[in-house]
Order: C-alpha cells, then structure tokens, then sequence
C-alpha cells in the first residue's frame, strides 16, 4: 500500500470519524493495521511507561458479539438527551449538523460488527484500579498514540471512528477476549476501507470563541 503524501496539515484536518463511509465489505491487510500500530507506538507516553496494549479483532464472531455490546449502548445513549442529535436544538445550523452526525453514528451503532477490523487501545494499571479524582495524566499516555493511529491509517487509505460506547460493557468484551484484570480498555476504533475521497475539513466554532489569552 502506497502512503499518500498528504501535507500535515491536510492530514490532521481531513481525518474525520467514518462510519456511514466505512467498506464493510472489503478486506483489510493485517500489515497495514501493522504499520499503523507501529506508527501508534511514537507517540507520547507518561513517564515512557508504554503500558498500553492493542486488541486487533477480526474473527467474525468476535467481531460480531463486540457489536452487539455496542449496539445495545449505543441505543441507550440514542435515546438520552445528551446523544449528538439532542445537541443545540435552539440554533438551526448547528442542529442540522447534529442530526447528520447523530444519523451518522447510528448507523455505526448498526453495523459494528461488521467492520473488517475492530481496534481496541488498552492501559495496563495496578490491580486495574483507575485513580480517583482527575485521570487526565493516565489517559494521556493512551490516548494520543490511538490519534496517531488514525492518522497512520489515513495516509494508508483505511477509515476509522474513535468511538467508547462500548465501555459499558467492558468487563463482558474484556472477558469475551480474554483480557486481564489489570488492563483497561480506553477506545474502539473501527477500522475499515472507505468509499469516495471527498474528506474535508469539518465546520467548528470559531477559535475565538474558545481562545482565553492568560486568563479565562
């Protein structure tokens, strides 16, 4: 597989979350995965501990228990008032967004355990105890190198989705998979050719809107 020379910028722009885009149909190398995991593995890790671990789910069976989970989670956070499509009803511009994304991601909540590769970054911990209080510096020591991920697979012409919803089910996919009691799972990505190359720069607030120069 060739890797496109997308600029940096267009890069990091133009990695959007797939779901609806996703070619469920299309096998995935396993050396691709490869190349991006090795490409995950660069990224920033607190203290260097590189304790994180990768799940690469492609038995069709596992594949489609694991979406069951999801799918079952998924309509739960469907139906509250905190789901993308319930989002800023009271301006219509941002509120069409939200319903394309939030018929994006139900889409995905369908069809899973469909996708050829399912991506699970974990972190292992003592005891599988997660700390009190803020766990910004634990997460930060996974969650940057699936990022890195999902860009690796962006220049190798796969589509992903960083998605959690499964982690209300996580003690049944950790024993579904074997995985033990001291590691924590933190993201599933699907992981998936794409159809169409007509990725773009979503719209966003204003960086004004959100800047705050030396105090808030």
């Amino acid at each position: 597989m060739t890797i496109r020379a997308l600029p940096p910028d267009e890069l990091l722009t133009t990695t959007r979350s797939v779901r609806k885009r996703l070619d469920l149909t299309r096998p995935v190398d396993p050396a691709l995965v490869r190349e991006c995991l090795e490409v995950a593995l660069q990224a920033p890790t607190g203290g260097n501990r590189q304790n994180w671990h990768w799940i690469v789910v492609t038995d069709p069976e596992l594949r489609e228990a694991i979406g069951d989970y999801y799918r079952r989670s998924f309509q739960v956070y469907y139906d509250s008032r905190s789901s993308a499509g319930a989002l800023f009803q009271d301006d219509a511009a941002r509120a069409a967004t939200q319903r394309r994304v939030s018929a994006s991601a139900r889409y995905l909540g369908e069809h899973m355990g469909e996708a050829p590769v399912l991506v699970i970054g974990c972190i292992e911990l003592p005891g599988g105890r997660l700390p009190e209080g803020n766990q910004a510096g634990l997460w930060g020591s996974l969650l940057p190198a699936a990022w890195s991920f999902m860009l690796a697979a962006r220049a190798r012409g796969l589509g992903t989705a960083w998605t959690t919803l499964h982690l209300a089910y996580e003690s049944e996919i950790a024993t579904l998979l074997g995985i033990p009691s001291e590691v924590r799972q933190g993201v599933l990505i699907p992981t998936a050719h794409y159809t169409g190359e007509t990725f773009s720069p979503a719209p966003r607030q204003p960086l004004d809107e959100v800047l705050h120069l030396d105090r808030w």
